[in-house]
């Protein structure tokens, strides 16, 4: 075989080689686009959920409107936290180091993974919220009805964000870290917080059964309110967090 004949094949290989290679980054370089667009998703789908939880929580709303708009403000904002986590379980199945190359997966088992069980717990967490605030929609309900079909999926759905956000603050800074001048810092801190006045608002919001009152309603209602702002601001700080992150691919 003359030495022309090598050195073409040779050529040939390398533009093969390189072709692919080209190929691969720019499925990647979608993926990477996709993954922006699901984010910016979650925060939108989450800072609306978050505004209508907070606003549901406030006594001049619920004075000002019939009871059943303000029970279906909670359930409209519990549909947006659903949409919202289940993005993010996407968005998170699909980093760069777990997904299979070429096409967006919607449903994947990575438990070696801390945010891919935040995610899902936090997925579980937003469907019980769908069932505390459709059934809180029901005005039938007895008083044990009441705290089985409305208390009980929003405590363990509390539970489950406070579960989420633990993991989600254990990944970003272990066991604890102060750092004001990073987006993500700050976005888990507050989902941190959120969940706790969250949980507050359920411990709060049990109903007696002697009385078939809740234990402290405007504990209850600031639990719910602070938890919403708190979801609210650390939604937002997604955007400029997921910008500095593109920014520093682009780089």
């Amino acid at each position: 075989m003359s030495d022309r004949a090598e050195g073409g094949r040779a050529r040939a290989r390398l533009r093969s080689h390189v072709t692919r290679r080209h190929r691969a980054r720019r499925r990647i370089a979608t993926l990477d686009r996709r993954a922006h667009s699901l984010g910016w998703w979650v925060a939108v789908l989450f800072m609306i959920g978050s505004a209508l939880f907070a606003v549901g929580s406030m006594p001049a709303f619920a004075d000002a409107v019939d009871p059943r708009v303000v029970g279906v403000t909670f359930f409209v904002g519990s549909i947006f936290f659903t949409s919202a986590g289940y993005l993010q379980y996407v968005q998170v199945i699909n980093a760069a180091d777990g997904r299979p190359p070429g096409r967006i997966v919607l449903l994947a088992w990575q438990p070696d993974h801390v945010d891919w069980w935040a995610a899902s717990i936090q997925s579980i967490g937003t469907v019980l919220f769908n069932i505390s605030t459709f059934g809180a929609l029901l005005t039938t309900l007895s008083i044990e009805q009441e705290d089985r079909l409305v208390w009980a999926p929003d405590m363990f759905g509390s539970v489950a964000f406070l579960i989420a956000s633990s993991l989600a603050w254990f990944e970003v800074c272990r066991w604890w870290a102060l750092r004001p001048r990073e987006y993500s810092w700050w976005v888990v801190a507050l989902n941190l917080a959120g969940s706790i006045a969250f949980q507050i608002s359920a411990i709060a919001a049990f109903v007696r059964p002697t009385t078939g009152e809740l234990v402290n309603v405007p504990v209850a209602n600031l639990g719910t309110f602070v938890g919403a702002v708190c979801f609210f601001v650390g939604a937002f700080l997604l955007i400029p967090e997921m910008r500095r992150e593109a920014g520093a691919m682009a780089g």
